[in-house]
């Protein structure tokens, strides 16, 4: 049966902060208050837009307005990637996987849209079985519901399926669905994250190499 490859998105296949930090910063300004710099907002990601929100107005002992996530996320609409870069070797290493038969999907706490949206723009969109998003789904990660909606609707098999990922929602998620997970050490999350982890990949060819590995054992 075909190989499948579920892969967080910020902080494992794309580098967004730049483009995150710059809508929130508008968003802060937008209310007088003071901006947050990347290594700031790039701990505060990873639990979805809100959660983002939620931590950067805490900052300021201030909780959001009711406005604040539809401004931010109509922002970050118009400019998902304005600066935000895949890693090194992730396109590479992406179209190889393709053409060695693996399916991929991506799983991610961003809503589909912008994720979609920066693919897209990064040109890796066609590359993808499946994008399951914060809002695609009734759940989301750590929820092993959502990895599971997401690798159903690309297609694979959970003995063939294997979770790339930077925080611990998506070690979380894996474990929770009896999928192995490879924590990306080159992301976000911090290294105590790793935690569940089948391995731990310091960049995302790596990732791939002991992806297949784990599968030819399993």
């Amino acid at each position: 049966m075909t190989r499948c490859m579920i892969l967080d998105l910020d902080g494992t296949l794309v580098d967004s902060v730049p483009d995150l930090e710059a809508s929130l910063n508008r968003l802060m300004a937008a209310r007088s208050l003071a901006g947050f710099g990347y290594a700031t907002v790039a701990a505060m990601v990873g639990d979805g837009a809100a959660v983002l929100l939620d931590r950067a107005f805490a900052a300021h002992g201030r909780t959001p307005d009711d406005a604040a996530l539809a401004d931010f996320l109509a922002d970050y609409g118009a400019h998902t990637a304005s600066a935000s870069v895949a890693y090194p070797g992730v396109e590479a290493t992406l179209r190889q996987l393709v053409a060695d038969g693996w399916k991929l999907a991506v799983c991610t706490n961003k809503p589909e849209a912008p994720a979609r949206s920066l693919l897209a723009a990064l040109g890796l969109g066609g590359l993808f079985a499946a994008i399951g998003g914060a809002d695609t789904y009734p759940m989301r990660k750590p929820d092993p519901g959502h990895l599971l909606a997401t690798l159903a609707s690309a297609g694979g098999a959970i003995d063939r399926a294997i979770m790339i990922g930077d925080h611990k929602n998506d070690i979380l998620a894996a474990t929770g669905a009896g999928v192995p997970a490879i924590f990306a050490a080159w992301g976000y999350g911090g290294r105590d994250m790793a935690a569940g982890a089948m391995a731990v990949a310091e960049d995302f060819p790596q990732a791939a190499h002991l992806a297949a590995a784990i599968l030819a054992r399993s």
